[in-house]
């Protein structure tokens, strides 16, 4: 028996064997082979959701409060006339705790008391416990 350096110093340089009736598999098809698969699937989108961040709501100070109030009452009073505001407010997270801030620029379009909201022209709804800030940009009845 023939004694080797290293046990498999005989099969080490052999020819890959060949098979006749089939063709090689191209090497895309046989990486597709090793691709990781989805062991626990929704896992990775978990996480992300729960290391996405949302933010707490402030609650508004007396003075804030006040300054807010007196811009609701100037766009009650002007109902009829198309006036530009820039509003902030707090849009709760539906899926988990917290919420983050958001500032949209429109045209005031009513401001329903009974359901406590303002309707901007673009339909959104905005309820007025969820806003932090009011400016008028523009009010067609002043000169700016």
């Amino acid at each position: 028996m023939k004694q080797h350096a290293f046990p498999y110093d005989d099969i080490l340089n052999m020819q890959r064997p060949e098979i006749v009736n089939r063709k090689k598999m191209p090497l895309s098809d046989r990486a597709a082979q090793f691709a990781p698969f989805a062991a626990l699937t929704g896992f990775e989108g978990a996480i992300h959701e729960t290391a996405r961040l949302t933010e707490v709501r402030k609650e508004l100070d007396e003075d804030a409060k006040r300054i807010l109030d007196e811009a609701l009452e100037f766009l009650n009073h002007r109902k009829d006339m198309s006036i530009t505001i820039e509003i902030t407010y707090f849009l709760e997270d539906e899926k988990k705790e917290g919420g983050k801030y958001l500032t949209r620029k429109d045209i005031v379009k009513k401001i329903d008391c009974f359901s406590q909201t303002i309707i901007l022209e673009s339909n959104v709804k905005i309820p007025i416990g969820d806003i932090v800030k009011i400016e008028i940009i523009k009010d067609s009845t002043s000169q700016l």
